[in-house]
């Protein structure tokens, strides 16, 4: 599959904008698109599906490794790999867009804001191109898409001031129509604001499609990837508006190795039957009121006391918790599995790549491993005085007091979202 990646000068500048208006215009010219995000982000990627029809890829190598994001792509299903990028392009001391793009071997198109310039858009697509090698790094800067650029004298002063080696990829004209509101934890899911149809259609018109098919490569192939048994057991996830955030690849290691079923707890479904529960991250605080009335979180707790193996992140870490506040002052009781108390705040709490190191056996890893993850969350939690963590962390925030994963019964809640490459979900269907 061939691919590449679409690098910003900076966080804001479009990329995701012109991501979609790129699937959609090599959806159009009859390529089978499989897109892909930089980054450990959850919510990039729902736009993604929304467009091209089946997941992204996630491709961190913090969270996965050299050898795990390669494993991660040649996942992927298509003819053509899109590749978001994260932040700017040389952001990132864990995993950054070019570390990314460098580990695959695939030329960066750079989305560039041209709002207000023309020359200056070749000079700062030059700098990018020739920054690469001041730092010894391999990345190909093989051009520009101009992002809220006019067409005409606007597209073509864009056009001929960039020098040669650089080549315009064409742009993303400016509309009120191509943008996409956001709240906390950054943009609304792509299913609840999705872009028009009309309006992608219409700003990938202005992309040279068949060029950036032309430019895309293969990227080196990964070692085969270890395959651990297939068990008899079963494991109910969380899906629902409350829980969102889950890497594909996280269900897709559970349904190679056990019977996997979803619920939804926030639409009144009865926990299924069951030898382990994921609950992901998301919103719960959105859905306080009815995750307070879940039967499915009353049995959890049930269960969890009589020693069901139960994984909760971020938001599972607070549906676990016994109460939860939101930034309105409302106090919603959540399964009470976990000896914490949750509140809301209005400023994100931590926003980090996240090194656990596991002081004692636990369900997610063995004593003296480490996890590798990320955290993103606006909410803090206050535990109890005889509460049992899991982890020492060696890099992030954490839950408190440098300490993470917060333990009772059988049960693991983390503000750490970890990808299966780490280890931590063959762990847990090795526990169960």
């Amino acid at each position: 599959m061939n691919g590449f990646v679409l690098g910003g000068t900076s966080s804001g500048v479009g990329k995701t904008v012109a991501t979609l208006a790129t699937i959609r215009a090599l959806d159009d010219a009859g390529y089978a698109v499989q897109p892909a995000k930089a980054g450990p982000d959850f919510i990039d990627p729902s736009h993604h599906e929304h467009v091209a029809g089946r997941p992204s890829r996630t491709l961190d190598r913090w969270l996965e490794g050299e050898t795990g994001l390669r494993r991660n792509y040649y996942r992927g299903d298509g003819d053509i790999c899109v590749v978001e990028g994260v932040m700017g392009l040389y952001d990132g001391d864990c995993s950054s867009t070019a570390m990314v793009a460098e580990t695959l071997a695939l030329p960066v198109v750079l989305v560039v804001d041209a709002k207000a310039g023309m020359e200056s858009v070749a000079a700062t697509a030059l700098g990018f191109q020739r920054y690469a090698a001041s730092i010894g790094r391999e990345i190909d800067v093989a051009g520009v898409i101009a992002q809220r650029a006019h067409g005409g004298r606007h597209a073509d002063g864009i056009r001929e001031a960039l020098p040669e080696g650089i080549e315009y990829f064409g742009r993303i004209p400016p509309r009120e129509d191509l943008e996409i509101p956001d709240r906390h934890l950054g943009l609304h899911m792509g299913a609840e604001a999705p872009l028009g149809e009309e309006a992608l259609a219409e700003a990938g018109a202005h992309l040279r499609t068949e060029r950036l098919a032309e430019i895309a490569t293969v990227p080196p192939r990964p070692d085969p990837e270890p395959a651990g048994p297939a068990t008899e057991k079963r494991v109910a996830v969380a899906r629902d508006e409350a829980f969102q955030f889950y890497y594909p690849a996280t269900v897709e290691r559970l349904r190679e190795r056990a019977d996997v079923t979803t619920f939804a707890p926030t639409a009144d479904d009865p926990l299924p039957d069951c030898d382990g529960v994921y609950l992901p991250g998301g919103y719960p605080e959105r859905h306080g009121d009815a995750l307070a009335d879940s039967p499915a979180l009353d049995t959890l707790a049930r269960r969890a006391a009589d020693g069901l193996p139960v994984y909760g992140e971020c938001g599972g870490l607070m549906a676990l918790a016994e109460t939860l506040t939101t930034t309105d002052g409302d106090t919603h009781s959540m399964a009470g599995v976990l000896p914490a108390t949750v509140t809301m705040h209005d400023r994100y709490q931590a926003l980090d790549h996240v090194e656990l190191a596991a002081e004692r056996d636990t369900l997610t890893a063995g004593a003296g491993q480490r996890r590798r993850g990320h955290e993103f969350h606006y909410s803090s939690a206050t535990v109890g005085r005889d509460a049992t963590f899991a982890f020492d962390v060696a890099r992030g925030d954490g839950i408190a007091d440098g300490s993470d994963g917060l333990t009772e019964y059988r049960t693991v809640g983390t503000y750490c979202h970890c990808h299966p490459e780490s280890g931590a979900f063959d762990r847990f269907l090795d526990a169960i």
